[in-house]
């Protein structure tokens, strides 16, 4: 084959290789549509991102604080859109940026004595969700997060690692040991074979 033929279909496969990137990450094309001035494009991207970004602060500070905490992380990243190097990474750094709010939030709270929830509850069906919470949220960072990510969000495995840039294995065992973790917590049937 001809230097110039083979030049020419590496030409070929590298462009379909960028337009097939582009169709399985549609938020690379939003992201450049919201540098370009498109504040639609944003909204696009936060309907794409908001579960993953409420279940990650979600797994970390009292829910009445979340949604406050969740508009500041986009907030956050659309004032610092330019700073991000690398598109294709978008979920992850929202992820960190969604990360560090809440440890923020955190640092700048007076600490406080909250009343148990099954008071506030009055020991209903919100106060077994709060209990299931305060459990979940005892774990591990990893597994709260993919778990309050999958049953609180409602998202797949495979949404949960596209939105966050981890690998689908690492979710799958995220999920799978995080449920076993919970289980063991909540005195919820025994060890599975």
């Amino acid at each position: 084959m001809p230097e110039g033929e083979l030049a020419q279909k590496i030409l070929m496969f590298s462009n379909a290789s960028a337009v097939e990137t582009v169709k399985l990450r549609p938020e690379i094309e939003l992201i450049e549509r919201v540098r370009n001035g498109d504040e639609e494009a944003f909204g696009e991207l936060y309907k794409m991102f908001a579960s993953m970004v409420h279940g990650v602060v979600l797994a970390r500070v009292p829910r009445d604080d979340v949604q406050d905490i969740v508009q500041d992380v986009f907030l956050a990243a659309y004032k610092n859109l330019n700073s991000l190097k690398d598109d294709s990474l978008f979920g992850a750094w929202l992820a960190k940026i969604a990360r560090n709010r809440a440890a923020e939030w955190y640092r700048t709270r007076k600490p406080t004595d909250e009343l148990d929830e099954s008071v506030r509850t009055g020991e209903n069906k919100h106060g077994e969700a709060a209990e299931v919470l305060r459990a979940i949220r005892s774990l591990s960072d990893a597994y709260s997060e993919t778990l309050i990510m999958r049953l609180v969000e409602g998202m797949t495995a495979k949404e949960i690692a596209e939105r966050t840039g981890l690998k689908p294995e690492s979710v799958r065992v995220n999920l799978h040991r995080g449920m076993e973790l919970l289980r063991q917590r909540l005195g919820i049937g025994g060890e599975r074979k």
